[in-house]
């Protein structure tokens, strides 16, 4: 595929593709960055708001500014597009630029709602924003313009954001990487050799890099907690059925993936939380009754908890010395505030664990391909996909009911034994991941399976077996190698207890804080 064609485009609110229009103002000397130029509002008093300002303050931080009237949404809005178009061709994070709609839509009035006015960026799978592209990082999907907005999208609206854009995802999010033959690479903010992890890669590096305060991330199999762990950032996983997935659909992967955001503060992640949070019709799986507002809640302190320490690799391999390092580090944190930190063992069905994931995973990106070769009215050939995902598809085509019925027993299995530890315990700390950010290459889709599947190991096995128990979980970054990488640490919680672990989070945030961190790329 040319350089050409895995360039970011810009849509139109009727969902039209502008990148030729926006190829030809950009050679034309032109920047999108103005908006003037191609007949867009641009802020309200014409006020440069600077880098520096803008990236001072979180998204509830800029929600009061605009509140208390210090700035407008549009030039809170043209900071965001100005940060991207600085930084986005080197770190590739930001793959639609919907540029257009967010001004047509602050044009129509200032939007309402605890957020109102924030930058907001769609992660580009599994969600939908009417009139606009979402692809999941596949070629095959590329126009697939949307009908309809997802249930999210109009509760994240509702709530003030501004959406902007969407953010780049490896395809299908079948992989810890974000790099895919339709968008290229997205780079660590931190070093830009590495991966900013998967499936939401392109969230965390806009998020690192300043784009924005915040982003839109689902996680299926660790899909927030590894990027932000990866770009030293704040991911919280939360409970099945916190947040909606409609409206055509409640669950995706059988509940394993759920929709939430990557933060760079843990107030960003509770407000966002109030904002999505809550049933929608047709939902089955309704977890235990969290708090009416998260980020009224983080105003208490967690108390005393009883914390087991896991460092146990599933798959049997090693975990660097770094991880571990930063796992013992945020244990003796955790000791200092009181809590009671202890090692444990989880006893988990792990002979099943992974054929049950990749048959639960693997069919839904079977049936998602399916229906789109009813759309296009014609068959995916091993040319439209990666060959990972291609070598996937045919082995999953041959799976039978009873095999599915089986993963999904093995599934309910792991939620028991974790609801069984979990009565002895308040929470579970381990690495986030076994390795540090792998480089880019290592976990690409687009290689033989022998050399990915040695990577992926290593990827997710402390993230995913929450997926399958469907408890909350997050990654904190609270620790950077001596290479100058983040290393996350992961906490989970019992179903249904994201104050617990918000609290906790805040207490961390509060004795050893990180927002100062930031890589040179965003400084």
């Amino acid at each position: 595929m040319s350089e050409k064609d895995r360039r970011p485009v810009q849509e139109s609110v009727s969902g039209r593709n502008d990148g030729m229009r926006r190829r030809e103002f950009l050679r034309a000397g032109g920047s999108l960055v103005a908006g003037a130029a191609i007949g867009l509002p641009v802020g309200a008093r014409g006020r440069t708001l600077s880098f520096e300002e803008y990236a001072s303050h979180d998204a509830v931080g800029l929600a009061a500014l605009i509140r208390n009237g210090d700035v407008s949404a549009a030039e809170v809005l043209d900071a965001a597009i100005a940060r991207t178009e600085a930084v986005d061709p080197v770190i590739n994070a930001v793959v639609l630029k919907h540029y257009n709609l967010a001004r047509t839509a602050l044009a129509r009035g200032a939007p309402a709602g605890a957020l109102a006015g924030v930058p907001w960026l769609l992660k580009d799978l599994g969600i939908r924003l009417a009139g606009t592209v979402t692809t999941g990082g596949s070629a095959f999907f590329r126009d697939d313009v949307a009908r309809f907005d997802s249930t999210l999208v109009e509760r994240y609206r509702r709530g003030g954001l501004v959406i902007f854009g969407k953010t780049a995802a490896p395809e299908f999010g079948q992989t810890a990487t974000t790099e895919s033959r339709l968008w290229g690479l997205t780079r660590n903010p931190w070093n830009l050799a590495h991966t900013s992890g998967g499936s939401s890669g392109g969230a965390a590096a806009a998020v690192a890099a300043g784009i924005v305060p915040a982003a839109h991330a689902s996680d299926g199999g660790g899909s927030i907690r590894i990027p932000a762990s990866n770009c030293g950032l704040f991911g919280l996983k939360t409970s099945r059925g916190r947040n909606p997935h409609g409206p055509n659909a409640t669950e995706s992967w059988m509940g394993l993936s759920v929709q939430h955001a990557i933060t760079r503060s843990v107030r960003d992640c509770a407000a966002i939380l109030d904002v999505s949070q809550g049933l929608e019709p047709g939902s089955r799986v309704v977890p235990p009754v969290g708090a009416a507002s998260y980020a009224a809640g983080l105003a208490q302190r967690p108390g005393k908890l009883r914390i087991a320490l896991w460092d146990t690799h599933i798959y049997g391999g090693t975990v660097h010395p770094d991880c571990r390092d930063a796992m013992l580090k945020a244990a003796k944190l955790c000791e200092s505030l009181g809590h009671e930190v202890e090692p444990a063992v989880l006893e988990l069905p792990v002979a099943d664990m992974g054929s049950a994931m990749s048959i639960v995973t693997g069919t839904g990106m079977l049936v998602s391909i399916r229906d789109r070769e009813k759309a296009l009215g014609r068959a995916a050939t091993e040319a439209d996909l990666e060959p990972i995902n291609w070598r996937t598809l045919q082995l999953v085509a041959k799976r039978t009911a009873e095999d599915m019925l089986r993963a999904r027993a093995t599934i309910d299995r792991v939620g028991i034994v974790l609801d069984e530890f979990l009565a002895r315990y308040d929470l579970i700390l381990s690495p986030t991941t076994a390795v540090p950010p792998p480089k880019l290459g290592e976990l690409s889709l687009d290689q033989p399976w022998e050399s990915y599947i040695r990577a992926a190991m290593d990827a997710s096995p402390f993230t995913s077996v929450f997926n399958m128990g469907g408890h909350p979980a997050m990654s904190v970054p609270l620790h950077w190698n001596a290479a100058g990488l983040p290393i996350g640490v992961q906490f989970a919680g019992r179903f249904g207890a994201e104050l617990t672990l918000l609290r906790l989070a805040a207490q961390l945030e509060a004795a050893a804080p990180w927002a100062a961190r930031r890589p040179a790329l965003a400084s």
